[in-house]
């Protein structure tokens, strides 16, 4: 045998005998493993021989590598959201008009599919149903013309869960921007690198949404980096530089208190220095909302936002994790920003949020979107405004420009949905003694109004830039009421997602419709986000012991 062949032949032994050893050790890790499940469970049937059997296992060095208990961590539900009850029941009668703020936002959804997907249902609380409706688009037409930045439609069909109601859906699209035609964008983004955001579902995933962003830029585009912790600092000046961006961000950790309203003077700040006239001009806030350093109050940071709104700089907030999220401060001061409020949860919702949906999240088409619906007594006795609990507006709010309200974005939908219960039909109130003995003795039809109408539906908005708002009004015919079938298509989809979201929300308007039902109702699906939402609902069905 060659000296070649020897050390083969050496090399092969070790390795054998390697292995051999390998197999002996496995075994008898695996028997000690047994033997200690065993000893743990007797320790627990008899608690008296315990100290006695610790004793015996110390002198035993076979258990001297034994690992420590693993310990499952606690949740810790620290979180903060400012719901509102679900929306009353309103006599026509009584209070014809009902007047709200639009709402683009869809953080609610994202959210409430973290609970969901992590074994849970979410807080009533978190749960916004027109957040979870406006996350879908629907087959609305695109406007004809951008002297009316928006279409309006309206449809109805006999409620799913109710054949006493009809369902009512009012449908707002606005105009596709193509992406040369984008004004230029001065972006800064304000991210919160604390010590509260060095969960993997929090400054990780901020890096990966803002990449996304990041890959949407244009030559004529800006964007900074400002970061805060226990300190606020500038990270990068503007630049349109992908790599540069991508770059800054990578460099990110977190560690550190949070003092966040100084991050949104200096986030503000900055953007102040690289304004662009006629362009966007905006922060875009990352964070689990945790603001425990300087000025933490709601009141006063919603002020200053305000303030800067009305200069021209707009807020958007994106909100991370879980435990200590504090949802209630990311909605209102983005809803008081002009921008918008998303939950990322995942690489995916950054994409749909910064990338797919980027143009009508940054480019704004219309100001302060106000809706208004006014029912017609002769024909609709009772009435209920699914969702927009924290957007009612006052009638009189509707007609005065000075009252601020959502704004809608390129290409931006918004869904509105009533259920109404036809004159004749049972309602939620059942009629009262002396219902009939108005002063009046007559009709309670506004000067103007037809007997051919249902309900009266108007907007309000403003053009980028304008302060004067114009109007759009829209009669709904009483044909829509006597020709309404069950609902179909699109408007069974949008049916299921608030029956889904009011389910959620804990209705007991809904008649023992629930989330399978909710599922039945949509059907089959095609796209990713749809085919989940059906997902998503029969894992509540699960969950919900109710």
């Amino acid at each position: 045998m060659t000296a070649m062949n020897r050390i083969k032949g050496l090399t092969g032994a070790c390795t054998a005998t390697a292995m051999l050893l390998t197999l002996v050790a496995c075994a008898q890790v695996e028997e000690r493993t047994a033997t200690e499940a065993v000893t743990t469970l007797d320790m627990e049937e008899y608690p008296m021989n315990a100290p006695m059997m610790r004793e015996e296992m110390a002198a035993d060095a076979s258990y001297a590598i034994a690992p420590p208990p693993v310990v499952m961590p606690q949740y810790q539900n620290n979180e903060r959201y400012d719901g509102e009850e679900v929306s009353a029941v309103q006599l026509v009668a009584e209070a014809p008009v009902s007047t709200f703020s639009v709402d683009v936002d869809t953080g609610a959804y994202a959210n409430v599919r973290r609970f969901l997907s992590q074994g849970r249902l979410p807080p009533q609380a978190a749960v916004r149903t027109e957040e979870l409706i406006n996350y879908f688009r629907y087959d609305y037409p695109a406007p004809k013309t951008r002297a009316q930045p928006f279409s309006v439609t309206t449809d109805m069909a006999v409620t799913p869960w109710n054949p006493d109601t009809r369902i009512l859906r009012v449908g707002l699209r606005g105009y596709d921007l193509p992406r040369k035609n984008r004004p230029a964008a001065n972006l800064v983004f304000l991210l919160d690198v604390s010590g509260s955001m060095n969960d993997a579902d929090k400054l990780p995933l901020v890096k990966t949404a803002m990449r996304q962003l990041a890959g949407e830029l244009q030559r004529q585009d800006r964007v900074s980096i400002v970061v805060y912790a226990g300190a606020t600092g500038v990270v990068l000046e503007p630049t349109n530089n992908t790599r540069a961006i991508r770059r800054a961000l990578d460099r990110l950790e977190a560690g550190g208190s949070t003092a966040g309203a100084a991050g949104l003077r200096l986030a503000y700040d900055k953007a102040r220095e690289s304004f662009i006239d006629g362009g966007v001009n905006r922060v875009i806030l990352a964070t689990d909302g945790d603001f425990n350093v300087g000025v933490s109050d709601q009141d006063a940071l919603v002020e200053m936002i305000e303030k800067q709104r009305d200069s021209g700089i707009t807020l958007t907030t994106l909100g991370f994790g879980s435990g200590n999220y504090n949802e209630a401060m990311m909605e209102q001061i983005a809803d008081h920003g002009n921008g918008n409020y998303a939950y990322i949860d995942s690489a995916m919702e950054a994409r749909k949020v910064l990338s797919d949906e980027m143009t009508s999240t940054l480019f704004t088409i219309a100001h302060d979107v106000k809706i208004q619906v006014e029912f017609n007594p002769e024909h609709v006795s009772q009435y209920r405004l699914i969702g927009y609990e924290n957007r009612a507006l006052r009638e009189e709010d509707f007609d005065n420009d000075a009252v601020d309200a959502g704004d809608i974005g390129a290409g931006h939908q918004v869904t509105a949905l009533y259920e109404i219960v036809p004159a004749g039909k049972e309602g939620w109130v059942r009629a009262r003694r002396y219902d009939g003995n108005r002063s009046d003795g007559g009709s309670v039809m506004r000067e103007g109004g037809s007997g051919d109408e249902v309900a009266f539906v108007q907007l309000r908005y403003k053009l980028p830039g304008q302060d004067r708002s114009r109007l759009i009004q829209r009669p709904v015919s009483t044909t829509m009421l006597a020709s309404a079938r069950p609902a179909r298509g699109d408007m069974a989809f949008v049916a299921a997602v608030a029956a889904y979201g009011q389910g959620l929300r804990g209705d007991t308007l809904l008649r023992g419709f629930g989330y399978d039902d909710a599922v039945s109702l949509a059907g089959r699906q095609d796209g990713y986000w749809r085919e989940e939402f059906l997902q998503l609902a029969s894992l509540a069905q699960t969950l919900d012991a109710r």
